[in-house]
């Protein structure tokens, strides 16, 4: 059926009640609507959502990391005839790795890439020159300490050290690692940049009450 403007109010009511997403299939009940038409109201509300920070810069201290989605691969029945995941050989090649930017005091912002190195250019043109900037060990990070004053740390030996930290984009990750286990079961990687524009407004806007952030996305929307 055609929706209304008050099943959108509805919708984005209830869409920006969901910490970590609503499925679209919840959002179809409870709106009496079909899945498809609750998966493209959905994903509009995100691309709204998205242009909140589509020219946005960030400075002063910002934290850098990466985390991979997707490229799962059913492990065999029987022990013995399992693979090791974790070997290029052994994935589907579906695997794309979100990275997070997310200034201190300021906004989040995100990128979806194959591999972490390849986010430095998306970094250096929204990270503002003369910025500091933590990041863990991973090699990918090594040609940023040719722009930015790098704080560095060793998640193996601690998550806070000398003053370099990355609990912020974490905290990040870990919203998105729920939504997706937790609510969208399965994120197919041509929406993946979606989820995790949505997940980073989420964070941004996490301290506001429920009804500032449904005044505030209908804005996004309108």
């Amino acid at each position: 059926r055609k929706l209304a403007v008050r099943d959108i109010l509805a919708a984005i009511a209830v869409f920006t009640n969901g910490a970590k997403g609503h499925a679209a299939l919840q959002l179809g009940r409870d709106l009496d609507v079909s899945y498809k038409t609750a998966f493209v109201l959905q994903h509009k509300l995100r691309e709204a959502l998205a242009a909140e920070t589509k020219d946005a810069t960030l400075s002063g201290t910002v934290e850098i990391d990466g985390a991979y989605f997707g490229g799962h691969i059913k492990p065999a029945n029987f022990k013995a005839d399992r693979k090791d995941r974790r070997l290029l050989e052994h994935q589907t090649g579906k695997r794309k790795c979100v990275v997070v930017m997310r200034q201190r005091g300021g906004r989040t912002l995100t990128v979806v890439t194959k591999t972490e190195a390849q986010a430095v250019p998306a970094i250096m043109a929204r990270v503002a020159a003369g910025s500091t900037i933590h990041a863990d060990e991973a090699p990918g990070w090594d040609v940023l300490h040719n722009h930015y004053d790098m704080r560095r740390i060793n998640h193996s030996v601690a998550y806070s050290m000398d003053g370099a930290c990355t609990n912020g984009a974490e905290s990040f990750f870990s919203r998105l690692r729920r939504a997706e286990l937790g609510t969208h079961h399965n994120i197919r990687k041509q929406y993946l940049a979606s989820y995790a524009a949505e997940m980073a407004w989420r964070e941004d806007h996490r301290r506001q009450s429920n009804g500032g952030q449904f005044v505030t996305m209908v804005h996004a929307v309108t």
